[in-house]
């Protein structure tokens, strides 16, 4: 009887085996991924809320006749959320924090904030909780730094900027940034 090769024998057993840890390797490699990240470490008096960063305002429908007739449409409200606010600076050979100002910034309408669309004739006026109305550009009057957290309040205001008004739909983008002393 002819007997199997015994230089064969070895490789024929040990071939399967390769094939098992390859089905397990691509098995076991579904369990990696990947987790990107960034971030920033600043010298300043508060954080900025995650959920203030960013912000959609859903300004509603407007009937042309109203904003013709009040010179204004709807408002809406808004807020920034300081977190985590100190008085102490990291630096000890500064002085402590003590004021700050926040300055709105975007597409300028005379005093306004200028509209994108097809809708004319309106911008948007933002005003703080103390009635001060934000130019674009111009920081408001300084308020103080209290420890902790801290909610400033806004309303945002369809407003006639004294053009011929027209219908359509239109957006705004408008920035903000708050700068401490």
């Amino acid at each position: 009887m002819n007997r199997f090769p015994e230089k064969l024998m070895l490789p024929c057993i040990l071939a399967p085996l390769l094939f098992i840890n390859g089905v397990q390797a691509a098995h076991s490699s579904q369990g990696w991924g990947r987790v990107n990240m960034q971030g920033a470490i600043l010298d300043t008096a508060c954080a900025i809320s995650t959920g203030s960063r960013e912000q959609a305002i859903d300004m509603d429908t407007v009937p042309v006749a109203d904003i013709a007739r009040d010179g204004r449409g709807v408002s809406r409200a808004f807020s920034i959320e300081l977190i985590n606010c100190v008085l102490s600076r990291a630096e000890k050979k500064e002085a402590d924090w003590q004021h700050f100002q926040v300055t709105f910034d975007g597409h300028a309408d005379g005093g306004l904030f200028g509209v994108n669309g097809e809708a004319k004739g309106v911008g948007l006026q933002i005003t703080d909780a103390s009635g001060n109305i934000a130019r674009p550009g111009s920081p408001l009057p300084n308020s103080n730094v209290s420890l902790g957290n801290m909610r400033l309040n806004y309303e945002m205001r369809l407003i006639a900027n004294k053009q011929p008004i027209r219908a359509g739909g239109y957006s705004s983008s408008v920035r903000f940034k708050i700068d401490y002393y």
